[in-house]
């Protein structure tokens, strides 16, 4: 886009509500000049595409990736999400954004070109320059190939369903969604496949299997037979195709690995699951840190716009109404609180950052001598995008003058005690136990159930025994355990056990009944 930019003296970029696609043109390029030229932002090609309702709606339902294979799941989200959007009870989001290179923005057709222009800056310039700059996403993504194999994995599933049938893939992928929070590297692996070696690895077992397909033989051969023919070929397999060593944390990896009993096509699914939840694990760990460098970024750039007089007063205003609506936070007895808004806290530390670095007081002084009173705020935040995640980011942010702003304060209760203990308040040494209570939160060593691969009695029975280490003593949902157990030995083939210990001594404090793999 490289249209020339109006000045003040020529007016707005836009008189009209309505968006079209010259005004989109100009206001991506005004906003591109502030963005690069001013704020010294690092981003990715942008992309943006225009879609209907319905459309978003489908990005919705498919955990917004533009390609996604199909699932039952995902229609079940769509008509849930599409009634209540129909019936009033709840809006659409203003876009998506894809952490792709080009990185995609779509925005809603609905939108006014006052929020076409609001959505550019926070996604096209705001989230694009985190997904390009944090290490997370830099250590665990490849933004040049995510699209592509997003696109191989929907074909892949669909021929799957194809040659074995719907119901067949079905099951593994029931089985892999349940088991996605599982089916990540915490740490960083010596060897990472990347996306496109993983596609031409499972192209190439795909064209082999075309190739050695027998269709005479699957028409004519009675079921029973095509099923002993299949015993007797994996009996002549190995039974474990590659060694993984235990304790193993990624349940996914090392059940597409070490299965004996999954076909080539089911390992291959088990990795394109895995491979979108590693995709996915960066954001679940950033999303104050995200959302709140996009909403600075579109809150810089929108005042600036308005500043050299290309957004109208009335336009600003409408910015402004929407803005505040995002960055609302509920008081704990409102009705509509439903936690910490991570839009208000980014958005309240980074604008407090800024402060510090500008217009520090003696308090801002002690608690961050290294950038206090430095005046360089831009530096500073790029630094903090760059380098750090949520939990890391509150723990070295955090200030009492937002603690304050938020009313924060710590409370301390056994589980069944009747009364809570309020444990730290507004002073110095509570100030640091709210923040380091708070970074806690965002921790997902504590917040995800730490679930390893413990032990596989290859020479007997072949049980697999999983180990839960409880944080605190918190021990799994008895139910919701089951159910997960009970996919991990659909696809483990074997039975499959699950004990539960303390993290601190190891010492047994559960032990679930064995549970037999389904038919």
């Amino acid at each position: 886009m490289s249209s020339a930019v109006p000045t003040a003296a020529g007016g707005p970029l836009f008189a009209e509500s309505d968006w079209s696609y010259d005004a989109v043109r100009r206001t991506y390029d005004a906003i591109e000049e502030i963005a690069i030229g001013e704020l010294g932002l690092d981003v990715y090609p942008n992309q943006i595409e225009v879609i209907t309702a319905e459309q978003m709606l489908d990005a919705y339902s498919s955990i917004g990736m533009p390609l996604m294979y199909d699932h039952w799941s995902f229609g079940k989200h769509f008509a849930y999400d599409e009634l209540l959007y129909r019936k009033g009870a709840r809006g659409l989001a203003y876009e998506i954004v894809i952490n792709s290179n080009p990185c995609i923005s779509y925005v809603m057709e609905d939108n006014s070109m006052a929020m076409q222009a609001l959505v550019m800056a926070h996604a096209a310039f705001g989230h694009n320059h985190f997904f390009k700059n944090n290490h997370l996403f830099r250590q665990w993504t490849d933004a040049g190939a995510i699209l592509d194999y997003m696109q191989f994995a929907k074909s892949y599933v669909a021929r799957c369903e194809e040659r074995h049938g719907e119901r067949a893939v079905e099951r593994v992928l029931d089985a892999a969604h349940a088991l996605m929070d599982h089916g990540v590297n915490r740490y960083q692996r010596k060897r990472r496949v990347s996306p496109k070696s993983a596609e031409k690895r499972a192209r190439d077992r795909l064209l082999y299997e075309e190739e050695t397909y027998n269709e005479l033989w699957e028409r004519t051969v009675p079921p029973d037979a095509r099923r002993e023919r299949g015993a007797a070929e994996r009996a002549q397999a190995p039974a474990i195709p590659e060694a993984v060593p235990l304790p193993e944390e990624n349940i996914l990896y090392f059940l597409e690995k070490m299965a004996p009993k999954l076909e080539p096509w089911q390992r291959e699914i088990l990795r394109i699951v895995r491979q979108l939840a590693q995709y996915f694990y960066p954001q679940k760990q950033t999303k104050v840190m995200n959302e709140g460098c996009a909403t600075y970024v579109h809150y810089r750039i929108m005042n600036r716009l308005h500043e050299k007089g290309l957004i109208s007063d009335g336009g600003i205003m409408e910015f402004l109404h929407s803005h505040s609506s995002v960055i609302f936070q509920p008081d704990f007895d409102d009705k509509r609180y439903s936690g910490i808004n991570p839009y208000a806290l980014g958005f309240a530390m980074m604008t407090d950052i800024e402060r510090i670095c500008e217009r520090p007081t003696e308090e801002d002084r002690q608690w961050f001598p290294a950038f206090a009173g430095g005046g360089d705020t831009m530096a500073t935040l790029k630094e903090a995008w760059a380098n750090y995640r949520d939990e890391s980011f509150v723990l070295q942010f955090l200030s009492p003058a937002v603690m304050r702003r938020f009313k924060l304060f710590k409370l301390e209760a056994e589980p069944d005690a009747p009364e809570y203990l309020v444990d730290a308040i507004h002073n110095e040494r509570g100030y640091h136990k709210v923040r380091r209570a708070l970074a806690r939160r965002y921790d997902v060593a504590v917040s995800d159930p730490n679930i390893q691969v413990a032990e596989t009695n290859l020479d007997g029975d072949r049980t697999l025994v999983l180990r839960h280490e409880a944080i605190g003593g918190r021990l799994l949902d008895r139910d919701d355990a089951v159910a997960v157990v009970q996919h991990v030995a659909d696809l483990w083939g074997y039975p499959v056990a699950l004990v539960e210990v303390d993290a601190e001594s190891q010492r047994v404090l559960r032990e679930h009944d064995r549970v037999a793999p389904r038919g």
